[in-house]
């Protein structure tokens, strides 16, 4: 569609409250919003979805063009998308279904809105049929973050959480392909994987990029007793972004990869990881509890009561 009929539309929907006239008129629309996987951008689209009890399905149909769309090639690089439907908007991680369960999810979509089928109809290509998951919340999570300290706890609650989930992926994937078990080898679970290990380790690069690039120069130059320990914390996140480079490498190839080789690079990241989250807990915790958050607007810069150190 041309592009200023999608922004007259997220427009409408954005002012609705999700509701648009028109050819969506009393059809189940959402937005999509990806990231270009060359540009870095922020796109958004607006796409018919279907429901399978609590899950969320889009099709990457482009009206039946031979091509896949956009957005497809976007979530596929980067797998985190932020999803509105009606009011409600939420983060996900996008996760395109493979084998018998794809087959079963594009007969459910079918049978719920039948163009899909004149659509896929009208092409050589395979309709990818996208399950936007909701990553699990942390059972850990404060739950009333008033402070830096608690914002940081929340954060890494999030990281182990999802070091956890993809670690758990991981195990169940190999162990099918070892044990040739095709009723876990239709679960997709090489791009399960795939997805949620990409979307783990992107968030927690533009996490270290954050901290590396404003909170840790910000800490430095107002408590300079803590700059040791900003200075080794830096140093933690350049081995882990290493390891983790490494750990990406082999996300290509997740069908074919050597699971003793990927499970190393895993282990070894998580190790470094959790020993880093700990660290810096220590190191930063007391500081962080003094700032309050959100941020007060035009308050001065925050200090620490003086120490001999500072």
């Amino acid at each position: 569609m041309p592009e200023s009929f999608n922004q007259s539309v997220i427009d409408e929907f954005r002012a609705n409250g999700g509701r648009v006239g028109g050819p969506f008129e009393g059809g189940d629309l959402l937005l999509l919003t990806t990231v270009g996987a060359k540009s870095g951008k922020e796109h958004t689209v607006p796409l018919g979805y279907v429901r399978d009890g609590d899950l969320l399905l889009v099709v990457a149909s482009a009206g039946g063009a031979p091509r896949h769309p956009a957005w497809y090639h976007n979530l596929l690089a980067r797998p985190a998308v932020r999803v509105e439907v009606g009011e409600e908007v939420f983060d996900a991680i996008a996760v395109p279904a493979e084998g018998a369960a794809r087959e079963r999810l594009f007969e459910h979509v079918v049978r719920v809105a039948p163009g899909y089928g004149d659509y896929q109809a009208r092409t050589a290509r395979t309709l990818p049929v996208v399950v936007l998951e909701r990553p699990e919340a942390p059972a850990e999570v404060p739950e009333d973050v008033t402070t830096m300290a608690g914002k940081l706890l929340e954060i890494h609650a999030w990281l182990r959480a999802q070091l956890r989930h993809v670690r758990e992926e991981a195990e169940a994937h190999f162990t099918a392909q070892a044990h040739s078990r095709p009723e876990r080898g239709d679960l997709g679970l090489g791009l399960r994987l795939r997805q949620h290990c990409l979307a783990f380790c992107q968030g927690l690069a533009l996490h270290h990029r954050g901290e590396d690039a404003a909170v840790f120069p910000t800490l430095a130059d107002r408590h300079p007793h803590l700059r040791d320990a900003l200075d080794r914390l830096g140093e933690q996140h350049q081995v882990i972004a290493r390891v983790q480079g490494e750990l990406v490498a082999l996300l290509d190839g997740i069908g074919t990869a050597e699971p003793r080789r990927f499970m190393a690079e895993l282990d070894r990241m998580s190790e470094e990881l959790r020993a880093h989250l700990d660290d810096e807990e220590r190191s930063l915790l007391p500081v962080l509890a003094l700032i309050p958050f959100p941020p007060v607007p035009d308050a001065p810069p925050f200090r620490a009561p003086a120490t001999p150190e500072d």
